[in-house]
């Protein structure tokens, strides 16, 4: 067991100033009393948690959805949620961690073996009785929005099939396509590789495994190591080529960029050089914009877009790109949400006793949605879960932003999900 450090956090503890900004401004304890606020369980809790001494007053950090509101609105730069995360982490260390938590974490493991037979898979998982079990058994809440397994085969199996199709060139990027893309959305992958072709770029899919954000989120800082490490050694190498390293998932490309670095105190070559490589996908299209690169050969797009930025996008502090990129496709009326969360929090949203928490954080989000009228065919959103939560609780399908884009550039269809380049079926 790796002993949990506190160095790299230590220097924001004393500059917290107790304004109680974060807590005011904090979505989960806003609706709920099991949580008293970042300040409390962050800073002020952490003067408690002393190397060889109780990990903390209470339990109540579990409850910390780690959606980062707290260190966007802090004046004082304190890094509250990765305060809380570590203490997460340290209350695993001591006290172990539930079957149910250590399932969620391994989402990677569970995706790859529904996806052998997936239509099995999805009568098995999404039917009454599974999801009342698994509530009754493992505390997954029956009614939150898992996801379903493709019946299309994964990602990998469509690169792998359609190679000698794609787009060869001298200028090359690496993607980086996440679980979910992987085994539940390829068609997100699919669009993605498209608008990168679209601009010349061949694209590179090398071997890759879960980003370790899920076990992050879980306290499980020890396997979230080595599922980083086993990135970074087959990353690496492109990074230190000069390939971007490009990722569709905000919540991977941050995990890749800061938080598998920072949490786990990660300094080594490789870990560095994965991070400075790595770009959100739009990220990296409003730097092509910058340098009067982006092909601006858009067809209208006429419909009015409900455009909610996630908390792991927010958490890169690179503004909104996809909402300046998609801001240029003419006919396109974007509608901005600012609501602070949707709730989910990756896995945190899909635990009985978080569901209705989730739900309640979220309906800031879910009225925004609402509120649009009744003409709105979809949302758009940068993570896949904050998209699946999106759909639950407004009951509007919800597209990631590069499916919007591909469409714009006539390589997509939103509502097939589907589209074609180089007479490759999308």
């Amino acid at each position: 067991m790796h002993p949990i450090s506190w160095h790299s956090v230590d220097h924001t503890l004393d500059e917290c100033i107790k304004c109680n900004i974060c807590t005011s401004h904090c979505p989960v304890s806003a609706v709920t009393d099991r949580f008293p606020g970042p300040k409390y369980v962050g800073p002020q809790g952490q003067r408690f948690r002393e190397r060889g001494q109780p990990h903390a007053p209470d339990h109540a950090v579990d409850y910390c959805s780690g959606c980062r509101v707290c260190n966007e609105v802090c004046p004082a730069g304190v890094r509250i949620a990765e305060i809380n995360a570590r203490a997460r982490a340290q209350i695993v260390a001591d006290v172990g961690l539930p079957i149910r938590n250590r399932l969620l974490g391994r989402n990677e493991l569970v995706a790859q073996l529904g996806s052998i037979a997936p239509n099995l898979a999805n009568l098995a998982l999404h039917n009454p009785l599974s999801r009342w079990l698994a509530e009754r058994v493992m505390g997954i809440a029956r009614q939150a929005p898992l996801p379903r397994w493709s019946t299309q085969g994964t990602l990998r199996r469509w690169v792998q099939r359609t190679a000698r199709q794609r787009v060869q060139s001298e200028k090359r990027v690496v993607y980086f396509h996440g679980c979910a893309t992987q085994y539940y959305e390829p068609f997100v992958g699919k669009a993605a590789i498209a608008v990168l072709e679209h601009h010349g770029y061949e694209v590179i899919v090398p071997p890759q495994n879960c980003c370790g954000l899920p076990m992050l989120s879980n306290g499980e800082f020890d396997a979230a190591r080595g599922y980083h490490q086993r990135n970074v050694a087959t990353l690496a190498g492109f990074a230190r080529a000069g390939f971007p390293i490009i990722g569709a998932s905000t919540s991977c490309t941050l995990t890749l960029k800061e938080e598998a670095p920072e949490l786990l105190d990660l300094t080594d070559e490789g870990s560095t050089q994965l991070k400075l490589a790595t770009w959100d996908i739009f990220e990296w299209l409003r730097e092509l914009h910058e340098r009067g690169e982006l092909r601006t050969d858009w067809q209208p797009v006429e419909m009015a877009l409900p455009y909610h930025a996630p908390c792991q996008q927010r958490a890169h502090r690179i503004g909104k790109p996809a909402l300046e990129i998609l801001g240029l496709i003419p006919g396109l009326d974007l509608r901005e949400s600012h609501a602070r969360c949707c709730g989910i929090a990756g896995a945190y949203g899909y635990k009985v006793e978080k569901y209705q928490i989730a739900m309640d954080v979220g309906e800031e989000l879910f009225r925004f949605v609402r509120d649009q009228g009744n003409g709105v065919r979809f949302t758009a959103c940068d993570s896949e879960t904050c998209r699946w939560q999106l759909e639950h609780g407004a009951g509007i399908p919800s597209r990631h932003p590069i499916e919007v884009l591909a469409a714009a550039y006539g390589l997509y269809d939103l509502e097939r999900r589907a589209g074609r380049r180089l007479d490759v079926e999308y």
